[in-house]
């Protein structure tokens, strides 16, 4: 299908290219058949990483996709939020903000497969939130926005100025380092495209993909293949009007400009200096590093990091956010991405008691605990840690709660660090 003539945005360059392209590409017919789900913003880690496992989202909860796009997050928590309300409670609302008419035409065709009632659209910026009337909000997704914004910081602010008390972020930004090779070769298109219109430009880097020599930093990144699927990846990988990369350091600094505070990295595996590192000497050297520091690290140890997704909260609120599975009440959820549930890791955990992951070209091999099939069979996003405990004492007398929570907390260590597994609490309403 031909992309869509942009209308006169004057002297906005990226208003005019996501008319044109509308981003990610999206059909809404596919509503049918999946939803689209990911990090940041998926309910559970909200709940996890900002409301410490006891948000009740039976009742009130507002929450708001900041550059909403064709709808990934905006859809994803409104049917969540859905679901989690059932048929006696209002589910929470979400409020679609984005600059994009052609972007929220496809965001709104896809609510309204889905039937969605609790999601509200509105065309604008996020620079100009506060001015809105539309907050207060219990958490803002931001994924994906700020680094094609003039100015980050003021979005960031914007965003700050409507969140509501105990309320949070979830933020995605481009990872410099993982990006090896993108602006270099923007910076070619740019020289060779000049005078172009948009869609002659699509073509043009189409043609110099096929033509790039060896040596080309963007041709031996393996890591990056979004411009494969479709054009409106192209574009917003190699052609966008306006985009920046961040290191750790540079992030961490973003967040400090606007009152906020890094809260946790839902994929704490890849922000581990060990996960890269064997040398006992080298290990020696990160006690004593704060753990920004050593995200830092791992990230210039890895180099493979293209996008870093953070939760995160204003200075002074950060503290007890974070989801402990530390009492019998609480419940283990598994996250989506585990087809089949706790049975299904249960059968390929089998005897080897291990688990094996790529991280994008870093295998690991992480150690499970004994009792890692009978607990992760057990875990079904109901059982509370009190439940499984006393099932499997049923099996095994001698197993005290202290030695249950150690085998536990062993396999929460792997699981969470690479976010799969994440803790509730029992709500007010059941």
């Amino acid at each position: 299908m031909p992309p869509k003539m942009p209308p006169d945005n004057g002297d906005d360059p990226v208003l005019a290219q996501y008319e044109a392209y509308p981003y990610p590409a999206r059909d809404p017919r596919d509503e049918a058949e999946r939803l689209i789900t990911g990090s940041p913003s998926h309910l559970a880690e909200v709940n996890h990483y900002l409301f410490a496992g006891r948000r009740d989202f039976a009742l009130p909860f507002r929450a708001r996709g900041a550059g909403g796009g064709t709808g990934d997050a905006a859809i994803m928590l409104a049917q969540q939020l859905s679901d989690e309300a059932g048929s006696g409670s209002a589910p929470g609302e979400v409020v679609y903000l984005d600059i994009s008419e052609a972007a929220r035409e496809i965001a709104e065709a896809r609510a309204a497969a889905r039937g969605l009632a609790n999601l509200r659209f509105v065309t604008g910026s996020l620079e100009d939130l506060p001015g809105l009337g539309l907050g207060p909000f219990d958490y803002i997704d931001c994924c994906g926005v700020v680094h094609h914004l003039a100015e980050p910081a003021a979005g960031l602010r914007a965003l700050v100025a409507v969140l509501a008390e105990g309320g949070g972020l979830g933020l995605m930004v481009y990872g410099a380092l993982g990006r090896t090779g993108v602006y270099p070769l923007q910076e070619a298109l740019r020289d060779l495209g000049a005078g172009l219109a948009l869609a002659e430009r699509v073509g043009l880097a189409r043609r110099l993909l096929d033509d790039l020599p060896a040596t080309n930093w963007f041709r031996r990144n393996p890591f990056l293949g979004d411009h494969k699927r479709s054009d409106a990846e192209l574009v917003d990988l190699l052609l966008h009007a306006r985009d920046r990369a961040y290191r750790v350091s540079e992030l961490v600094g973003l967040l400090e400009g606007a009152g906020l505070v890094p809260v946790a990295f839902p994929e704490a595996l890849r922000y581990g200096p060990a996960s890269y590192l064997a040398d006992p000497k080298l290990l020696k050297r990160l006690d004593g590093l704060a753990w920004l520091q050593r995200a830092g690290l791992a990230e210039a140890l890895a180099g493979n990091i293209k996008t870093h997704v953070v939760y995160a909260a204003p200075h002074g609120s950060t503290e007890g956010r974070i989801a402990l599975p530390d009492r019998p009440e609480a419940i283990p959820v598994l996250s989506d991405d585990d087809e089949g549930g706790g049975p299904a890791m249960a059968e390929a955990v089998g005897q080897s008691l291990s688990l094996t992951v790529n991280l994008d070209g870093v295998k690991l091999r992480l150690a499970l605990p004994r009792l890692a099939p009978a607990m992760l069979a057990r875990i079904d996003g109901r059982a509370s840690l009190g439940e499984i405990h006393r099932d499997l004492q049923a099996l095994d007398s001698g197993l005290d709660w202290p030695a249950f929570r150690a085998q536990f907390d062993q396999l929460y260590r792997a699981l969470n660090g690479l976010g799969r597994l994440l803790i509730r609490y029992p709500s007010a309403s059941g």
